[in-house]
């Protein structure tokens, strides 16, 4: 059997900490990746890899765990979700790019709330590079740009690991929004990229708020792998990206040691 020094054995625990898998999932249904997000989190262990899932989900409401049914108006035909998120209820459809972050909060010693901060800086800091002027508003966590909310999130952390994450819309039917008071809040006005006369393709607009988030979380690129990865959801529709394999691209990069 092979074995390693032990100062080699940490080097090597060290690397793998500070690496982090991205994989991006194109258009998926809610509940399948819900029950993948939770298998994750149970599974995990001090020495797995972090992750960042990007996609776009079918249309569906979302209630988290202190959601109030009074909240949703009127359905309609879109589904209802109970999940055990933070936060009340808001709405996700195909246009809008959701990244879900499985993090280790405890192995990077943030703070939840630190980590939501962190969370809005990077959209306020991608919204910025179009030259939005984006901010925060005071008992109602997200972004919002003159008065409108752009992006939403809500975490959980187990066992010092959090999952679920954020979304942000970029050109999508803000109709059903009008069918729920958005986060709880009535008459909430709810805004997007394309309404604020961006034009770039889905594909930039999530490249470059990856890189933003990336940032903030303190990973520069690094060691780049392709890796399947990702398991066979029923009735959800396949994505690949040109040169990848039909299961998804996924990347590593590695953690700047200073953060």
């Amino acid at each position: 059997m092979l074995r390693f020094s032990s100062s080699l054995e940490n080097k090597i625990l060290t690397r793998m900490m500070n690496q982090i898998i991205i994989k991006n999932l194109g258009l998926q249904r809610y509940v399948p990746v819900y029950q993948q997000m939770q298998a994750f989190n149970a599974g995990r262990n001090p020495q797995t890899t972090d992750e960042l899932w990007c996609l776009q989900h079918e249309s569906v409401f979302t209630l988290g765990m202190a959601g109030k049914q009074e909240h949703i108006l009127s359905a309609g035909q879109v589904p209802v979700v109970q999940t055990d998120r933070g936060g009340q209820v808001t709405y996700h459809g195909p246009g809008q790019l959701v990244i879900y972050t499985l993090l280790d909060l405890r192995r990077k010693n943030m703070t939840i709330k630190r980590f939501v901060r962190l969370l809005e800086q990077s959209v306020i800091d991608f919204l910025q590079g179009y030259g939005i002027d984006a901010g925060r508003r005071a008992g109602a966590p997200g972004v919002y740009v003159a008065g409108g909310k752009i992006a939403a999130l809500g975490v959980r952390v187990r066992g010092g690991c959090c999952y679920h994450g954020i979304a942000i819309n970029v050109d999508m039917d803000l109709t059903p929004f009008s069918q729920i008071n958005p986060c709880g809040y009535p008459n909430l006005a709810v805004t997007q990229l394309y309404d604020l006369a961006v034009r770039d393709k889905f594909a930039i607009v999530q490249q470059r708020y990856q890189e933003s988030l990336l940032s903030a979380l303190g990973y520069v690129p690094g060691l780049y792998t392709d890796s399947a990865g990702w398991p066979s959801l029923p009735g959800n529709r396949e994505y690949s990206t040109p040169g990848d394999s039909s299961e998804g691209e996924t990347r590593r990069l590695e953690q700047c040691n200073s953060n």
